[in-house]
């Protein structure tokens, strides 16, 4: 492994560095001795515009929008490295919400890009979260058929409420497998289409003008500080908000649809890991725990946690753009970076779950259904 050092007193800028990845991140590396600027909008849906309480003391917030030129440049001018982690975040809000999620998404990096390519930076290294999102649906294998990469599945099988993958050839249901970095993306809407193209930016920019840069593809990250009043956000959030209101989690089709779950502090480790290993440069990794989670499992562990007697509501209804099975092939992290999770799902679900007993939550996920099936966006 070729370690990369970077001198103690080299500025680290994060931006989107106010959400929880990116403050366990500001956490991680003011330990390590570097000097973080904090660059976030703080998004009305997620920090209802005020500064959150755990942003590290130690870090500079400077508030400003990845959509505005100027307030970007003037922030990475003072930048050795960079992790770009603001996104607008909502798979099913992205699908209406199109200007938006695209200006920020894409029209964000593109803004990074083009100031470290024009303006005199010092920048040495970006690091960048996409997501899984962009696999569309996962791998699978027949077992007469072996493996395949299916696209999404049909109106005709959603609405009969056939909800896992078919085998083309012979029709048997397909099993899921891991999937790896190589595994052909099938964007699945309008956030992993951004998440998507922020990701070819990145590579083809650094490449071109041999910036060193890493596209981390992160599964289901779960974890302390996400936000609980965000109906849009990671499901494991969106659940326990039902349950501290006393009111059940809503698991969509049978709820045997699986997702991969990683804890923020494995992400962290991960991304300190892309930064510090130039042998990462100019690649691609899944960060994922390579175990297939059930969204029905997910609510009643969640209930037990809690001490609530509430059963999850299976709506036996599909949501347009969903897939049914995707969890990561990490090997590739694991032989390059060094890296594997080591918080289990047990243990990061007990961690979150005490972290949430005395956070507000405000269950607004109702609102957000109703809004996703006046856009024609559910299998009802």
């Amino acid at each position: 492994m070729q370690r990369r050092t970077f001198l103690i007193k080299q500025r680290v800028l994060i931006t989107g560095g106010a959400g929880f990845i990116g403050s366990f991140l500001t956490d991680a590396l003011i330990e390590k001795g570097y000097n973080v600027s904090i660059f976030d909008n703080l998004e009305k849906q997620v920090h209802h515009g005020k500064k959150p309480p755990y942003i590290n003391k130690k870090a500079t917030l400077v508030r400003g929008d990845v959509r505005s030129y100027d307030s970007l440049k003037r922030a990475v001018l003072d930048a050795d490295i960079v992790f770009h982690l603001a996104a607008r975040v909502g798979v099913g809000q992205a699908n209406y919400q199109i200007k938006d999620y695209v200006d920020t998404n894409i029209g964000g990096m593109a803004n990074l890009l083009d100031i470290i390519v024009n303006e005199k930076t010092k920048v040495k290294k970006i690091i960048m979260t996409s997501s899984m999102t962009s696999y569309g649906e996962g791998m699978y294998s027949c077992s007469k058929h072996g493996k395949q990469k299916i696209r999404m599945r049909p109106d005709s099988q959603m609405i009969t409420k056939q909800w896992e993958l078919l085998c083309p050839t012979c029709k048997e249901i397909l099993t899921p497998i891991p999937t790896p970095e190589s595994a052909e993306l099938q964007d699945n809407g309008i956030y992993s289409i951004g998440k998507h193209v922020q990701e070819q930016l990145l590579l083809f920019i650094g490449k071109m003008y041999r910036i060193p840069v890493v596209s981390l593809r992160l599964f289901n990250v779960y974890g302390p500080r996400q936000s609980l009043s965000n109906p849009y956000t990671g499901v494991a959030a969106i659940f326990i908000s039902r349950l501290k209101n006393n009111r059940q989690p809503i698991v969509f089709e049978d709820g045997g649809q699986t997702r991969d779950f990683v804890s923020v502090h494995d992400v962290v480790n991960a991304l300190l890991l892309a930064m510090e290993n130039a042998d990462a440069d100019y690649s691609v990794f899944n960060i994922g725990s390579g175990k297939p989670t059930s969204v029905k499992t997910i609510a009643t562990t969640l209930a037990k946690l809690l001490k609530k007697d509430i059963t999850p509501s299976i709506t036996n209804d599909g949501r347009k753009g969903d897939i049914r099975h995707c969890f990561a092939d990490a090997s590739k992290a694991e032989k390059i970076l060094g890296w594997k999770p080591h918080v289990s799902f047990e243990e990061g679900m007990k961690e979150v779950v005490s972290w949430s007993e005395k956070e507000d939550a405000r269950d607004i996920f109702e609102r957000a259904a109703g809004e996703l099936s006046e856009k024609k966006l559910m299998y009802e």
